[in-house]
């Protein structure tokens, strides 16, 4: 935990202090991750989100129906999206595809000396390796998560379209009755929290593995695994905390 926290310290140093010292992050390494993490997961996150989407509004018909109240299904695709599941969902999404690339590139450069190489060369490799994949996962999660939400929703108009016989207008105006600010701004204050330990944490299995490319391995699973724990106790906890400030 100790070197995690550290971790995390030299990045907050390197973002905050480091900048007004004349050692500023260069914008192009952390354009290059965004097009990574962010704008090649898109056609992944977006198929994800809207099969969940389609589901989301298949089930809730289904259960809607019996009470005659399918008019809401808008209103279940669209606070279950903004809410919970959007979030979620381009987490693990982003967790399984960039995460994991984070570790197992910094866990080969680290068993292949490439660090140790940058570091006699006085580069300081949370410089110049973590810290633009940490801010290219801050802005590019959040941007992923509004874009997923938005993609289920069209799946949700999809099913709602075709099966329910609900105009178009009708579920647009649905959704905006039923969405409040504080839906979308929950759903991305959680994106950012999640962004933030994928990338610490990636970075921190990464940057310790040990033991040649069984090692590689192994971080790259453990990280996984830890990302969507972390994340998902994160999103309990910051669910909890909206419960409360809301009622």
């Amino acid at each position: 935990m100790r070197d995690y926290l550290s971790l995390n310290a030299q990045i907050l140093y390197w973002l905050l202090i480091a900048p007004f010292r004349g050692r500023p992050v260069r914008p192009s390494h952390v354009f290059e991750q965004m097009v990574r993490i962010g704008v090649q997961a898109f056609p992944m996150a977006a198929l994800t989100s809207l099969s969940i989407g389609i589901t989301l509004a298949m089930q809730g018909a289904q259960e809607l129906a019996r009470m005659g109240a399918t008019s809401y299904v808008p209103d279940l695709v669209a606070i279950s999206l903004l809410r919970e599941l959007g979030p979620l969902l381009v987490g693990v999404v982003v967790i399984g595809r960039s995460g994991s690339a984070i570790t197992a590139e910094l866990g080969t450069m680290k068993v292949s000396e490439e660090i140790e190489a940058l570091e006699v060369m006085s580069i300081n490799p949370v410089r110049f390796l973590v810290v633009p994949r940490f801010l290219a996962m801050m802005i590019m999660l959040p941007a992923l998560t509004v874009f997923g939400s938005c993609i289920g929703m069209v799946g949700g108009w999809a099913i709602c379209h075709f099966t329910l016989d609900m105009q178009t207008l009708a579920y647009i105006r649905r959704l905006i009755e039923s969405s409040h600010p504080m839906d979308l701004y929950s759903g991305t204050v959680k994106s950012f929290f999640f962004a933030w330990l994928i990338a610490t944490i990636a970075a921190f299995y990464g940057l310790g593995v040990k033991g040649g490319a069984e090692g590689v391995g192994r971080s790259t699973t453990n990280s996984v695994v830890v990302c969507i724990l972390a994340m998902l106790i994160a999103n309990a906890i910051l669910t909890a905390a909206f419960f409360f400030a809301e009622t």
